[in-house]
């Protein structure tokens, strides 16, 4: 159905795509993996119209095709649903998904015929999802959905999905890959980029492997497994599991007593208490929404305190801020990247030194010390292997992966004390995994203090050496993560015994 031959794309002195070709066949399932920054979204990106090739051509059916804008590819029949959704969160689902497809006169909206469509595409694939609902209401799974169904209102035959499983439960990801084989027996065709090889052998019929840009393979999925994938991604072999000594706590450094926090739809956090001693990593495994986003914001200092205490070395931070939070060594990498991690107009350079721009030696008598912060970039860059390296390049211009990299080196550069991690690998590539895996291993065994939120359940099972389970705002139960099955975590999490 589609086919990219020798694709060729360039930002400056970046070649982003070199020379890339690929095909896929009418009615499959296709997956794209690689390293951040090979070019994957790029390469999507062009066939969606969001950027102009500078070399090669797009063939749809076996003609070649110009693809101009996203306005072209649609009239094509191509859909995308991009990694950061694109949703108005005051605005209804219905609205969303017409927002520049719209039926009836522009004083006059037929949110009823828009409404019904709707309704029979979301019932047809059991998507379960209410045309009138408000998105801020809806869970990240849901919404994931939306962006699903506005593709497929428009009549998308083609739809390309950038990283979907990043931000879902595994739950979520289980039901989605039901909505994916349902619509391929409908007779769409779908491109998955993905950093996650257990996905992609579970749900695509082929493989395309890039590579610094380039296509480096195209596999069919029963013909291959995970090592020789990751072997393919990264150039070398990649170790698919954690390996980590056992932990050798120290003191207590972090003590969270009957903490209550307020959410936008009541109390989301709910009279926790627990401890992180030094050395050891806690991981807290929960359904999204359960409370831990806001249960590690407000430890990071971002959220008001309702009740309760939270003390480090002994001393009530609880009201401290964020400000104090960093002089005291309190690292903080947010799940959402964009809303909390980093300015996104601003450069990598600007970035690496948020929340220690005002000290020596990034600062010295008031006024920016070029030669430190030149250096401090370079060295989280090279460190972290933040793609491409350029200090002056805005953050917006990096692949989700070297975002998330950058942030990590970032708060790394703290040599914090006690480091909050959500989501500390989401749309991070193979090799990268390893190696942020490794350092968190390494910081602990530093003697310092990790809490570690994650959606992926064997992520956090195989870093943590205590495992808390919150539902509901509450710890329910805390397991030894070496011994506890995934299904006893599971039932702990919905309400099990």
């Amino acid at each position: 159905m589609l086919e990219l031959r020798n694709i060729r794309k360039v930002f400056g002195d970046c070649v982003a795509n070199d020379d890339v070709s690929l095909v896929v066949h009418k009615g499959t399932i296709h997956a794209i993996v690689g390293e951040n920054g090979a070019g994957k979204s790029t390469a999507m990106k062009i066939v969606y119209g969001f950027y102009s090739p500078d070399g090669g051509e797009i063939l749809l059916d076996g003609k070649p095709v110009t693809i101009r804008n996203p306005h072209d590819a649609i009239a094509l029949g191509i859909g995308m649903v991009h990694q950061h959704f694109l949703l108005v969160d005051t605005m209804t689902v219905a609205e969303n998904i017409i927002l520049g497809a719209e039926t009836g006169s522009a004083v006059n909206l037929d949110l009823d015929e828009a409404n019904l469509k709707i309704r029979e595409l979301s019932d047809s694939l059991r998507l379960n999802i209410d045309p009138k609902a408000v998105i801020e209401d809806l869970s990240v799974g849901q919404q994931q959905k939306v962006e699903l169904l506005k593709a497929l209102y428009r009549d998308a035959d083609l739809l390309i999905l950038d990283e979907p499983t990043a931000v879902l439960t595994p739950q979520e990801v289980s039901e989605f890959f039901t909505i994916l084989r349902k619509m391929k027996e409908q007779g769409k065709t779908i491109v998955i980029i993905t950093h996650k090889l257990d996905e992609v052998l579970a749900i695509s019929d082929e493989v395309t492997v890039m590579r610094d840009g380039k296509t480096v393979g195209n596999v069919k999925t029963s013909e291959t497994d995970a090592q020789a994938l990751a072997r393919m991604i990264v150039g070398r072999d990649v170790l698919l599991r954690v390996e980590k000594p056992d932990a050798n706590p120290g003191d207590r450094l972090l003590e969270v007593k009957g903490l209550t926090v307020k959410g936008r739809h009541g109390i989301a956090v709910n009279n926790v208490s627990f401890q992180v001693r030094e050395g050891e990593i806690v991981g807290i495994a929960g359904i999204e929404g359960n409370g831990q986003t806001e249960l590690i914001e407000t430890i990071a200092g971002l959220i008001p305190v309702e009740s309760g205490a939270v003390l480090i070395d002994g001393n009530d931070v609880t009201r401290s801020g964020v400000k104090k939070l960093k002089e005291l060594r309190v690292a903080h990498i947010p799940e959402d990247r964009h809303k909390r991690g980093l300015l996104l107009n601003s450069s990598l350079k600007e970035n690496s030194i948020l929340g220690v721009h005002y000290r020596p030696p990034v600062a010295v008598s008031g006024f920016l010390n070029d030669r430190s912060i030149e250096k401090r970039v370079t060295g989280i860059l090279k460190d972290f292997d933040v793609r491409p390296p350029r200090p002056e390049l805005a953050a917006r211009s990096l692949s989700g992966g070297n975002q998330q990299k950058l942030i990590i080196g970032r708060e790394f550069e703290l040599d914090p004390k006690l480091l909050l991690v959500s989501q500390p690998t989401r749309g991070v590539d193979i090799g990268a995994i390893e190696f942020i895996h490794r350092a968190i291993i390494e910081l602990r065994d530093k003697g310092r203090a990790i809490l570690l939120v994650s959606a992926e359940l064997e992520e956090v099972t195989a870093l943590a050496d205590r495992l808390l389970v919150i539902r509901e705002g509450t710890i329910v139960g805390e397991v030894d993560p070496k011994t506890a099955t995934v299904e006893e975590i599971g039932l702990l999490m919905t309400g099990g015994k």
